[in-house]
């Protein structure tokens, strides 16, 4: 009909893909980082993410001691293996398997992440930490924090066998129990079964990325290419992505948030807006002023 407009839903193609490497942090923990600073330009407005994942607790005990962080929020997000918390504010606890912190850093926080020993036979440590910016507007915000035990994140499961568990967002009326997250954003644990299909709507103009967990899948309506553990998909833009699967199911994490679009001073655990401010928030630390918060 003349006049008449069709919305047509456009599939994501794949903008990118990246193998994560292998990398130090902390006091010596070995990790692979799915990206990081040089992929930030594309990823607004997530900044970095990390993969912790070894049976060996040589290369997780170590840890990471006491630090700071100013200007961003931490996300971190256990399968397997428990790590201790320990901040600033106050706050005290494990992060067991299954469970979610997401701790808002804001005009600054200080705090340790330490793995604990495992019991033997029971090696394996496996988490990740989103670091996600904060917009200049809140970047001096009051820090806080918030722990999510597995049992409060709810797991959906849809006709064709897909689960979905939600850590913050909504899928079809559920809501993820992480609350009052300054970015527009969704972060979700999806495993798609063998031989199925998977579509999602994700807003427009939001940035999207998948990170396979285990197992392999198509990312691309175009089913081209087969992305495997241990590798990033950085979509482009549109209105939802479709994955599929062959033999094998796909576990990944897909995150998607409104970008902020503005400047970015990053070194080390601190993510400002100009080298100003980067420095005031070192010459902070070192003076034992940095924590605003009583």
């Amino acid at each position: 009909m003349l006049g008449e407009v069709i919305n047509m839903k456009e599939y994501r193609k794949i903008s990118k893909i990246i193998k994560s490497q292998p990398t130090m942090e902390g006091a010596g923990v070995r990790l692979k980082r799915a990206f990081g600073f040089h992929e930030v330009p594309s990823l607004d407005p997530f900044l970095l993410l990390d993969d912790f994942h070894s049976d060996n607790p040589d290369d997780y005990m170590p840890g990471f001691p006491w630090h700071p962080h100013r200007g961003i929020e931490t996300v971190t997000y256990m399968h397997h293996g428990k790590v201790k918390h320990e901040d600033s504010l106050g706050n005290g606890g494990v992060i067991e398997p299954g469970d979610v912190q997401w701790m808002t850093a804001g005009s600054g926080i200080v705090h340790s992440e330490m793995p604990q020993m495992p019991p033997p036979g029971e090696t394996l440590l496996r988490g990740f930490q989103l670091w996600v910016n904060l917009p200049k507007t809140h970047k001096m915000m009051e820090p806080r924090y918030q722990e999510v035990k597995q049992e409060q994140i709810p797991e959906i499961s849809l006709d064709n066998g897909t689960k979905i568990k939600i850590i913050y967002g909504e899928v079809q009326g559920n809501k993820g129990p992480v609350r009052d997250i300054v970015v527009d954003s969704q972060y979700l644990d999806v495993n798609v079964p063998a031989n199925r299909e998977f579509e999602y709507p994700i807003t427009s103009g939001y940035t999207a990325f998948a990170y396979v967990v285990a197992g392999s899948g198509y990312f691309d309506e175009s089913k081209k290419k087969q992305i495997n553990q241990d590798h990033l998909v950085i979509f482009d833009d549109g209105d939802k992505v479709k994955i599929s699967t062959k033999d094998l199911s796909v576990r990944f994490l897909l995150v998607s948030g409104s970008p902020l679009k503005e400047p970015v001073a990053w070194h080390g655990p601190i993510v400002m807006n100009t080298r100003e401010e980067l420095r005031i928030a070192f010459e902070e630390y070192q003076k034992g002023t940095f924590i605003k918060h009583k």
